[in-house]
């Protein structure tokens, strides 16, 4: 074929090869997907491991972006199941014409723990865009550990209850249920709803009888409906 003057081509064999197979470039991806904390270095190790292909961290990130895996921040919150957003949708869903009296009878309640140290973030997930929410990219878990406090408190639809600190040993019924929930089912009636996290402590036998005992009704997004014909 004749070239035109002035025209530039690239003959065939040059450039610089390209240093892994497309095989090989699979592979770097599904290890990647099963080992979403996995840094570039170590990939490449798994690579040579595997393949004895010697290949730099700068090729492994190309060739990861290339099917779609980024070095990304995960998102640091409870990943929620299909089941958890099937149930949490359809609880909105029926409760969304409830009066302002009916909700005026609901304390809503959780709590948190914060770290003490200082959490830099520096940790990096490989994931698709559009994924941070996944359950595979989330990460609920403080890593850094070290010392923390919990956190706990109530609102309702016209206050809210104070910020309380957990300290180390405490236990909830003592502290969170008979310091301030008891004292607000108290002002509001036997109409009373608690509604929790359904944490594993807050189902433990000592909580149930104490709840029993005060007459207190404890519910949570779900199970509120066992409720909702007396009100």
């Amino acid at each position: 074929m004749e070239t035109v003057p002035g025209s530039i081509e690239r003959k065939p064999g040059q450039g610089r090869p390209r240093a892994t197979t497309a095989t090989e470039d699979r592979y770097l991806s599904i290890i990647a997907r099963r080992n979403r904390g996995a840094t570039a270095s170590q990939l490449s190790r798994d690579l040579y491991e595997a393949n004895e292909t010697r290949v730099s961290r700068v090729t492994v990130s190309k060739r990861l972006h290339e099917t779609g895996l980024f070095a990304r921040r995960p998102a640091v919150c409870v990943p929620l199941t299909s089941t958890n957003r099937r149930v949490r949708l359809e609880w909105c869903r029926e409760h969304r014409d409830w009066s302002m009296d009916q909700w005026a009878i609901v304390l809503f309640t959780d709590e948190s723990r914060f770290s003490l140290n200082t959490d830099s973030r520096r940790t990096f997930i490989w994931r698709e865009p559009g994924t941070r929410y996944l359950p595979s990219n989330v990460r609920e878990i403080d890593h850094y550990g070290g010392g923390g406090l919990m956190v706990w408190v109530g609102i309702m639809l016209d206050g809210r209850t104070p910020l309380h600190i957990l300290e180390r040993g405490v236990r909830y019924r003592d502290e969170i249920l008979e310091t301030y929930v008891r004292l607000f089912r108290g002002a509001v009636g036997p109409e009373f709803i608690l509604m929790d996290d359904n944490a594993r402590p807050h189902r433990a036998l000592l909580v149930d009888e104490f709840l029993e005992r005060e007459r207190i009704f404890a519910g949570w997004i779900g199970q509120l409906d066992l409720q909702t014909s007396t009100l």
